[in-house]
């Protein structure tokens, strides 16, 4: 298979004033001290593995936790992490088995164990909170621990299984700090990932110290790091200017983004084309105004990009027409080719097909807290009520509050951004469109669940582009939701920070690591 598509623009600033050595260009007595101060406007769900599948919470998790595999910047495949060796026994794609590495010990001072890797695994699928990753281990039949060995055994074929292990579903937590059945509550973490939790205020600040004892897949310590957490990107920016911060990722206003200079000697800043895509998402329960599909294919008819592209967000995003983005294997078109452009009088018939009255009333809602966000869903709102056909109701909701809120079915359409969990179109797939999806919004379809089970079979992934194409097109027939967009990743840095161009590939792998002072 190919890699995600990763263009690195590196804007790098060139030192052009008269009198300036190479000798400015290496560390030196002066150089600061303080930690990396990276700003971020994700927000973190919770520091517990078990109940959180979200950008923001994983970004955090792949530096305090470790899984059994990881992915280095831009790799296709994992490599062993916490894991000595990993791979499926025979060929039926069946039975995974891994042996733990030796040298292990949590933040704590306890020796981990081939147990607490059980133990982590099978509680996370057992909490199964509505916002936890247990939707991405469907087949998991059971975890078998002895010695340093542990042995996934599997219902059914599953060629992804290894790279699931790698995200931060895989985090491997101290059984004896962990409870069994419920997630743990407060601001201490007991991993043993590259660094340590030193102190936390939810929604303020996460410090960092780099963690002595980890031993794993990376050969070099990290620096300490500061995150710190705003509401919106206006904030970010206001930091940013200030000078409150070193690195910025996701996510600067639009307009910011778009207006960087390439010349600006001030800056460093990397643009990649990256896999993050934005849905609008349709609640098709029983008793719901989007329960008809003819209803929701009336939306997919209306929907018009252009203006989220260019007006919304400047042009850092590009406009989405199926459920895989660009660069995966499977990618098609399957919006555009049934909904070429915007189509009112066509809407009105699927409307009318329905059964259903003019103008129709929904619910819609979305993260709060950001003004492209904001800017996004009166658009979207301006033309689903344009022409008489829809009257919709807009909520903005805190983003903790959203995610369970649309778990139980409170609204009717919301919008929700994407990341993927690793370089595979699956990621895409199960988790979004299977059944007992990470959207929560009632879609099931035993045909799909099987194009899904197709897709799983062949550890040669370019096998699978023929089935993810129909299934691309089942999405686009039965519209369980509507593709906007993929967007560009940018990070932001100082020139005296390096290794920024390392920090994020487009999955939810956040390589703090890698920052420096210069």
């Amino acid at each position: 298979m190919r890699s995600i598509r990763l263009r690195i623009l590196a804007i790098l600033a060139v030192l052009v004033i008269a009198g300036v050595g190479a000798w400015q260009l290496l560390p030196s007595n002066e150089v600061k001290k303080d930690p990396i101060a990276v700003g971020t406007t994700d927000e973190v769900t919770s520091l517990d593995p078990a109940g959180a599948y979200d950008a923001g919470s994983w970004a955090m998790y792949s530096n305090i936790y470790q899984s059994l595999m990881t992915f280095k910047s831009g790799a296709i495949v994992p490599e062993p992490d916490a894991a000595e060796s990993c791979g499926f026994i025979g060929q039926k794609l069946q039975t995974y088995q891994c042996k733990l590495r030796d040298d292990l010990f949590f933040s704590n001072g306890r020796k981990m164990t081939a147990a607490d890797v059980k133990y982590s695994i099978e509680r996370m699928i057992r909490i199964k909170t509505d916002v936890g990753p247990s939707v991405l281990f469907p087949s998991l039949k059971n975890v078998v621990s002895e010695g340093r060995t542990i042995t996934f055994n599997l219902s059914s074929r599953d060629a992804t299984f290894p790279q699931k292990l790698a995200t931060g579903a895989g985090s491997i937590v101290d059984r004896e700090s962990y409870p069994a059945d419920k997630l743990r509550s407060g601001d201490v973490v007991d991993g043993s990932g590259p660094y340590i939790l030193k102190a936390y205020q939810p929604g303020v600040t996460a410090e960092l110290v780099p963690n002595p004892r980890y031993k794993g897949a990376l050969k070099k310590a990290g620096v300490p790091v500061t995150v710190h957490y705003y509401k919106e990107s206006d904030a970010l920016l206001s930091a940013w200017k200030t000078g409150q911060v070193d690195v910025t990722h996701r996510q600067l206003p639009p307009s910011t983004l778009a207006g960087l200079n390439p010349g600006d000697p001030d800056l460093r800043v990397t643009e990649a084309d990256s896999a993050e895509i934005r849905n609008l998402v349709f609640n098709v329960r029983a008793g719901s105004p989007f329960a008809n599909k003819k209803v929701r294919q009336a939306v997919a008819s209306i929907i018009d990009r252009g203006p989220l592209v260019t007006d919304v967000y400047k042009g850092t995003v590009e406009p989405l027409y199926s459920l895989i983005p660009q660069g995966y294997i499977g990618h098609s078109t399957p919006f555009f080719d049934a909904y070429p452009a915007p189509d009112s009088k066509r809407a009105k018939e699927l409307l009318q097909e329905a059964g259903v009255q003019t103008p129709l009333h929904i619910n819609f809602a979305y993260r709060g807290g950001d003004e492209a966000y904001a800017k996004e869903t009166a658009e979207l709102r301006r033309q689903l009520e344009a022409n008489g056909l829809f009257k919709v109701s807009v909520k903005a909701v805190d983003w903790q509050q959203f995610q369970k809120e649309y778990a139980a079915g409170k609204y009717d359409a919301y919008t929700v951004g994407w990341l993927p969990d690793y370089p595979d179109p699956d990621t895409f797939s199960q988790p979004l469109v299977g059944r007992e999806n990470s959207l929560h919004n009632g879609y099931t379809s035993k045909k799909m669940d099987a194009l899904i089970g197709a897709t799983l079979q062949y550890s040669d992934r370019s096998r699978t582009a023929t089935d993810f194409k129909q299934l691309q097109a089942l999405v686009g027939e039965d519209v369980p939701l509507v593709p906007l967009w993929q967007k560009k990743d940018y990070v932001v840095s100082t020139t005296d920070v390096s290794g920024s161009q390392y920090l994020s590939d487009g999955t939810g792998i956040w390589r703090l690591w890698e920052l420096r002072r210069i």
